[in-house]
C-alpha cells in the first residue's frame, strides 16, 4: 500500500484549517474525496494544539485545533505576530505523520493548514529530510505575516503547487492566496467564484486531476 505503488492512488497528507481537526476535516472533504476517488486518497492529521475556549458540549472528544497562534491562544492570518507560538511542534507533528503513516506523495492544506503546507514545501525544497513530499495542493492559503516566519519565503520555493483561490473568500482574501502563490516557482493557480471552502465541482475536479496526473506514473496520458 505504498505511495509509489504502480497504478495505485496517490496519497496526500491533509492539513486542516484553524479551529478544525482531522476528523472534522474528513467530514468536510467528502465531495473532494469523491472527486479524487481512484486517483488520490486523503489521510487527515490533527494539529497538536487545542484552541482555548473552543470546547462546546460534544467537542471534548474532538476539540478544535490550530497549527500555531499569533497571540495567546488566538490566531489572525493578517496579523504580523511578534511572538508566534507553536509552529515547531506542528512541523514535528507533520514529520511524524509522514513517517508513521507514509509513504506520502504530497500535501493538501486548507487555510492555516495550507499556510503550514507551504512552509513544509519550503523546508523540503531546501533538502529537509523530514518532509519527503513531491507536491502540494494549497486551498485558501496565505504567507505568515510573523517576522519570525519570514525565512520560509526568502527564496522561491521549487516544489510543484496548485493554489486554489476563492474569489469571494471572506476569511482568507483572494489577494493573500495569490501572494502566497508568488512565493513558488511556476505555481498553478485555480480561481473559483466561491468562498472559504474546498471546491469540488466538475471544473475544479478537472484541474485537480490534471495536476495529480503529473505525479501518477503512466496514468492519465
Amino acid at each position: 500500500a505504498g505511495a509509489m505503488s504502480e497504478g495505485g492512488p496517490l496519497r496526500l497528507l491533509a492539513l486542516h484549517g484553524y479551529r478544525q481537526s482531522g476528523p472534522r476535516f474528513r467530514q468536510r472533504t467528502g465531495a473532494l474525496r469523491k472527486a479524487l476517488r481512484g486517483r488520490a486518497e486523503l489521510v487527515q492529521v490533527s494539529a497538536p494544539h487545542t484552541v482555548p475556549g473552543g470546547g462546546e458540549d460534544g467537542d471534548r472528544e474532538d476539540p478544535p485545533r490550530g497549527w500555531w497562534f499569533s497571540g495567546p491562544g488566538t490566531f489572525e492570518a493578517a496579523e504580523a505576530a511578534a511572538e508566534p507560538a507553536g509552529l515547531e511542534e506542528s512541523l514535528s507533528a507533520v514529520a511524524a505523520a509522514l513517517a508513521e503513516h507514509g509513504p506520502f506523495d504530497g500535501l493538501l492544506g486548507f487555510s492555516q493548514g495550507a499556510a503550514l503546507a507551504a512552509m513544509v514545501c519550503a523546508l523540503r525544497a531546501r533538502g529537509d529530510p523530514r518532509f519527503p513530499v513531491r507536491f502540494a495542493i494549497l486551498v485558501a492559503g496565505f504567507a505568515s505575516r510573523a517576522p519570525a516566519h519570514g525565512h520560509f519565503y526568502r527564496e522561491p520555493i521549487t516544489l510543484p503547487t496548485l493554489h486554489v483561490v476563492g474569489d469571494t473568500d471572506a476569511v482568507i482574501a483572494a489577494s493573500l492566496s495569490k501572494e502566497l502563490a508568488q512565493c513558488f516557482v511556476e505555481p498553478l493557480v485555480l480561481s473559483h467564484p466561491g468562498g472559504h471552502f474546498i471546491p469540488a465541482a466538475a471544473p475544479q475536479r478537472k484541474v485537480y486531476l490534471d495536476f495529480l496526473d503529473r505525479f501518477c506514473p503512466g496514468q492519465g496520458q
